[in-house]
C-alpha cells in the first residue's frame, strides 16, 4: 500500500435513503494504485451480502444495485449478482470555470430530461445510472461530440470486470 491514500467518496450518494452501511473498494486493481472508492451500501443479511446505493466513480464491473460481498473489514470483495443497471461516466476535460460550468449545466440538464439517477465527483467527473430499458442515448451523442471535441472522455463501468 502507498505511503499516502486518496479516498474518492460519494457526497451525494443516488439512493443515500435506502442505505445503512459504508465500505470501501481498492482500485489497485483497476491501475489507481494509492486510490480508495468509499461506497454506500444497504446490508440485506448476516451473510456480508450488501447493494450498492451509489454510483461507482472509479471501480468498474459494478453498477447501482448490484448485489455485493463485503469482508469482515468492510472491503467489497465479490460481485454476487448484476442488478441489470449499467453506469455511464465522464470526465470533463481540464478547461476555465466558465467552460466547465457550461458543460456541466448540459450534461445536468439531459439527465433531468431522461429521468436519470446521478452523482458527480468534484466539478469535472460524473457517474450516471442507466436502468434497464432506460434511454441514454441523448447522453450518449453529447459524450462523442464532447470526446470529439476534446471537452471529456467518457466509459462505461462495466468495460471491464470487477476484480479484487
Amino acid at each position: 500500500m502507498p505511503d499516502v491514500v486518496n479516498f474518492i467518496v460519494h457526497d451525494a450518494p443516488a439512493l443515500r435513503g435506502e442505505s445503512n452501511y459504508i465500505a470501501r473498494i481498492d482500485l489497485a486493481p483497476f491501475e489507481f494504485e494509492g486510490q480508495i472508492e468509499q461506497v454506500w451500501l444497504q446490508r440485506t443479511g448476516d451473510d456480508g451480502e450488501a447493494v450498492l446505493c451509489c454510483i461507482p466513480f472509479r471501480a468498474y464491473g459494478l453498477a447501482l444495485r448490484d448485489t455485493v460481498r463485503i469482508s469482515a473489514e468492510s472491503t467489497v470483495i465479490e460481485l454476487v449478482r448484476r442488478s441489470g443497471h449499467r453506469a455511464l461516466r465522464a470526465l470533463l476535460a481540464e478547461a476555465d470555470a466558465e467552460q466547465i460550468r457550461m458543460i456541466k449545466a448540459e450534461i445536468d440538464a439531459r439527465i433531468s430530461r431522461a429521468g436519470l439517477l446521478f452523482e458527480w465527483s468534484g466539478d469535472r467527473h460524473v457517474a450516471i445510472d442507466v436502468p434497464p430499458g432506460a434511454d441514454a442515448e441523448s447522453m450518449m451523442d453529447y459524450f462523442e461530440r464532447g470526446e470529439a471535441a476534446a471537452h471529456l472522455y467518457w466509459e462505461w463501468s462495466d468495460v471491464e470486470r470487477f476484480r479484487i
